[in-house]
């Protein structure tokens, strides 16, 4: 019996530890020069919908079921998605703030493979007579996922579908 108890102190005791050391939160972003004035890259990214001509996910899963609230490139406009793609999964993302030639910043709801929100964003500068673009993205983790990411690096995750979306955003703009 004395021994099972030392065993249950011992595994609450490195789950206390690991919650202590664990990562509180995450921040990814990823850049790209592109040959194209900022306001129409600008005017471009501001609508959720031009999402599906270079983004990741959706050239993972192109019949995934989409739903739409609001008017695309507006605050308040929410685009939901649905998948059976476990790298896609179901969520929703909402813009949140609009700054002309700037930023366009968004809310992220992921309902599946997992529960969790990230804000996210894609700024725009001029640089070199064109944009650059860094889309990124950035959030908490909570009890008990904040474990999980000591054995997952969310840059490497996710870092290389930013580089890609990034990758094929450039040639859609610039063609």
């Amino acid at each position: 019996m004395n021994t099972l108890l030392y065993i249950v102190i011992a595994i609450v005791l490195l789950i206390v530890i690991l919650a202590i050391i664990a990562p509180k939160n995450y921040a990814v972003s990823r850049d790209i020069r592109i040959d194209k004035p900022i306001s129409e890259v600008y005017n471009y990214l501001k609508f959720i919908n031009n999402q599906d001509h270079w983004s990741p996910w959706q050239e993972r899963d192109p019949d995934m079921k989409k739903t739409f609230t609001g008017t695309d490139g507006e605050v308040g406009f929410i685009s939901a998605w649905e998948s059976d793609h476990k790298q896609v999964g179901s969520g929703e993302q909402e813009i949140v703030g609009l700054k002309e030639n700037e930023e366009i910043a968004t809310h992220l709801r992921f309902l599946k493979p997992f529960k969790s929100e990230s804000d996210a964003y894609i700024r725009v500068e001029e640089a070199n007579r064109g944009t650059k673009v860094t889309w990124g993205f950035s959030g908490n983790n909570k009890f008990p996922v904040s474990i999980m990411m000591l054995f997952m690096n969310m840059d490497k995750a996710v870092g290389g579908d930013f580089e890609q979306g990034l990758s094929k955003l450039k040639k859609v703009l610039e063609n």
